[in-house]
């Protein structure tokens, strides 16, 4: 008698097959304690008080992270203004030198940090090795070439360092964003006091041991770590020439009224409710890779997450089909385990805001669907989620949920699909899906958003400028754009 042959649509879609763990085994060297990191060298907070970094991925303690006062706050200032005294007046071919230094010492210690950031924050560790270390390394790269170049990037006008910036970084990409800020500002010549997210300070403090290894001038980089209260002095010290911060919008909000009146300049890079519009002569199979990536692509820990899917209303049923499909084949889990696909949720108030959100969404009326799959007994988890039959009016299509969420909405022509695209208060980005290439460019006149990805998402580069409108903020990160955010034209 026959053996009973296993059904290719259950081995395909991994209803017998599991995957082995495929744990990284890298070490990612994370001290016991980190105090801060001021003129060149760490030191203990004048508070004397220290709070633990905890790993989402177990909720085990990391390390104890030194939390910074007003008084360690303007000590870092005051080392950063000394020292913008002589790093302004280097010339850019030294400046150039020392960054191509960290980006060569980013690269040569990349596998350490990949497990850092991953342990510190819960991204996947494929994610973290494969695009937020080399990522980093390339901003510092990149600036590295212009930091020679500044009378050329805008001809008949020169390039004038701004002073000390202050700068206030969020938890999704901890190391990414570092380089996003600190790169062209040093490039430009400024020097920079930096804070880090409470919730993910390793990295940062991890990477002042390769600004001491690229023998950077003291002072010029400086970071203390804390929340709210630090971040407040940061933004509010005297001496800041110019404060950028990416996070939330209503903390974007806040620091502009707070400015208001100072002179200081000011740049934003805040949230976002992305549409993803897959028009019906698209590529389905090529859309919904694009879709799975542009949702649950770091849980979803995304300001420019395509978390609103828009479907030409011919397609929207093979469309869920398919991503119903697809989400059987994601992985959740362990994110050191290199077949994972969603890892943890950043932390618990994260996870809460996720859960009471989708909750609101059931409640609201529309249909949920979860895939089934097991998840660590310990940790910050949520299983990847899709909302159909959404509307407009539903918490989840309206509120930037930053998590593994992703709510479908229906369109019949391209008018309504812009319409319903730009009926938001955010403008980060956008996506779109189609044959045609005179829609796309059609569309991406018409939608208003910063970045608008054409059968793609989630495309990064250093040369190109990234930014929002409306509440996403103002001002540009990478690209000549982002360099002249960090300057004043003379």
């Amino acid at each position: 008698m026959p053996a009973k042959r296993t059904p290719a649509r259950e081995l395909l879609f991994g209803d017998l097959w599991e995957y082995d763990p495929a744990p990284e085994t890298a070490k990612a060297f994370i001290d016991e304690r980190y105090g801060l990191f001021i003129n060149g060298k760490f030191a203990a907070p004048k508070t004397k008080k220290y709070f633990d970094s905890i790993s989402p991925r177990n909720q085990e303690k990391l390390s104890e992270i030194a939390l910074a006062g007003a008084a360690d706050v303007d000590a870092a200032y005051q080392a950063a203004a000394t020292a913008f005294k002589s790093w302004s007046k280097l010339p850019g071919t030294e400046r150039a030198k020392y960054l191509f230094r960290i980006a060569r010492l980013l690269q040569d210690r990349a596998r350490e940090f990949a497990v850092a950031e991953t342990l510190d924050g819960g991204k996947p560790i494929k994610e973290s090795r494969d695009f937020d270390v080399p990522m980093a390394a390339a901003h510092f790269f990149y600036h590295a070439g212009w930091a020679d170049k500044l009378d050329h990037v805008t001809p008949g006008r020169t390039l004038e360092p701004l002073g000390v910036i202050g700068q206030v970084i969020p938890w999704n990409f901890p190391l990414l964003m570092l380089a996003w800020k600190i790169a062209p500002a040093l490039a430009a010549g400024n020097t920079v006091v930096l804070k880090p997210a409470e919730t993910t300070s390793i990295t940062a403090l991890k990477f002042a041991s390769i600004l001491q290894d690229a023998g950077l001038p003291p002072g010029v980089v400086n970071f203390v770590t804390g929340a709210g209260e630090t971040g407040s002095a940061v933004v509010n010290h005297p001496l800041a020439a110019k404060i950028a911060f990416t996070g939330s919008t209503a903390v974007g909000k806040a620091i502009q009224r707070a400015l208001a009146g100072t002179g200081k300049r000011l740049t934003l890079e805040l949230g976002g409710k992305a549409a993803n519009i897959v028009f019906e002569d698209a590529p389905l199979d090529q859309a919904v890779e694009g879709i799975i990536n542009g949702i649950f692509f770091n849980q979803g820990h995304v300001c420019c997450a395509g978390s609103r899917l828009l479907v030409q209303e011919s397609i929207a049923n093979a469309v869920l089909s398919k991503l119903k499909i697809r989400l059987r084949t994601l992985r959740t889990g362990d994110p050191l385990d290199k077949n994972t696909d969603v890892g943890a949720i950043n932390s618990k108030a994260q996870l809460t805001r996720i859960q009471d959100l989708v909750a609101s969404g059931v409640s609201e009326g529309a249909e949920i669907y979860q895939a089934d799959c097991k998840l660590p007994e310990k940790g910050y988890y949520f299983p990847p989620t899709l909302f159909s039959n959404v509307s407009q009016s539903h918490r989840v299509a309206r509120e930037e949920i930053f998590g593994p969420v992703l709510s479908i909405l229906t369109f019949r022509t391209p008018e309504e699909a812009v319409e319903k695209a730009n009926n938001t208060h955010y403008g980060l980005s956008a996506g779109v899906w189609t044959d045609k290439g005179s829609r796309i460019l059609k569309m991406s006149t018409e939608l208003k958003a910063g970045v608008v990805w054409a059968n793609t998402f989630n495309k990064f580069d250093p040369t190109s400028p990234f930014g929002g409108y409306k509440e996403s903020g103002f001002g540009r990160e990478g690209g000549k754009q982002g360099l002249l955010d960090y300057a004043k034209l003379q």
